[in-house]
């Protein structure tokens, strides 16, 4: 991959890497955004479920929400954009904690926090990078991983990332949520994603929000609203067939060589020593 071809896609901001479709002038703006009391943000790392995790706020029924792109997704006049929207905002993003702008933390607006396994996000975010022409096409899985594991691809590095909103797991406007645990038991972190809302919902609704938002269905489904602009909620591309690969756990597996994972599980066990969020990923690795 040329550096041109990075230059063209990607920029830096403070240190960590942005999409053009990021532009700097937004990102040096974010702490004037006017945040609502009621505001709910969609906070991931790429890759890790923040559209499974939309797609089930959106089939909630009754909720009374609308679903907006992501804060740092256009230029400066998104906050104008933003506040065009009457309905509670649902708004996605994949900024760190640090990065947020201010007035979310200070009016406490609810916080959905998504981290998936990182060996799979690793491999989720290579096809990304391979398919999405907003990011360098980097060839190789061998090259991606060693700027994944630098922390030089987009959003920066996973493990900063997630340790950065680890250190405010207990803030009561903040709920945690496993991809993994999503996987094993959609019904129950339905049940907590309402809970966390304050949305009542039935067991009955419950089971057939799992079932529209099950895996197949959002990929059957992506093609069929893939026509419509203002349903983006990726930061990085509006086109949803590139958002639903396959959505595996361990798919990791079938790409990492034992010496990458050697040096993967050398890396994380240092970066991760003090992180209770790290011990949920012991199974999976």
């Amino acid at each position: 991959m040329s550096s041109q071809n990075q230059f063209n896609v990607l920029h830096r901001f403070k240190g960590i890497l942005f999409s053009a479709m990021s532009s700097e002038a937004l990102l040096n703006s974010l702490d004037s955004f006017d945040a609502r009391e009621d505001d709910v943000f969609l906070v991931s790392y790429p890759k890790s479920g923040t559209h499974w995790i939309a797609e089930v706020i959106e089939n909630i029924p009754n909720a009374g929400i609308t679903l907006t792109s992501p804060i740092e997704f256009g230029d400066i006049s998104k906050f104008e954009e933003l506040k065009m929207y009457s309905k509670r905002r649902v708004i996605p993003t994949h900024l760190s904690y640090d990065m947020l702008p201010m007035n979310i933390k200070q009016k406490q607006c609810k916080i959905i926090y998504i981290v998936r396994n990182p060996k799979d996000t690793a491999v989720s975010l290579f096809h990304y990078y391979k398919d999405n022409p907003n990011l360098p096409c980097i060839e190789t899985w061998a090259t991606f991983l060693e700027l994944f594991l630098r922390g030089d691809v987009v959003y920066g590095s996973w493990f900063d990332h997630v340790l950065n909103w680890e250190e405010h797991e207990n803030d009561k406007n903040i709920l945690i949520i496993f991809y993994e645990e999503m996987k094993e038991d959609l019904f129950k972190s339905i049940k907590k994603i309402a809970t966390f809302l304050g949305i009542n919902v039935s067991d009955s609704e419950i089971n057939k929000i799992a079932r529209k938002t099950s895996f197949s269905e959002m990929k059957n489904n992506a093609a069929k609203i893939n026509c419509d602009p203002n349903h983006t909620i990726c930061a990085l591309t509006s086109n949803r067939n590139l958002v639903f690969r396959k959505g595996a756990v361990g798919d990791w597996i079938n790409y990492f060589t034992s010496k990458q994972k050697r040096v993967f599980d050398e890396l994380f066990t240092e970066k991760m020593k003090h992180s209770e969020l790290a011990r949920h990923f012991e199974d999976y690795s």
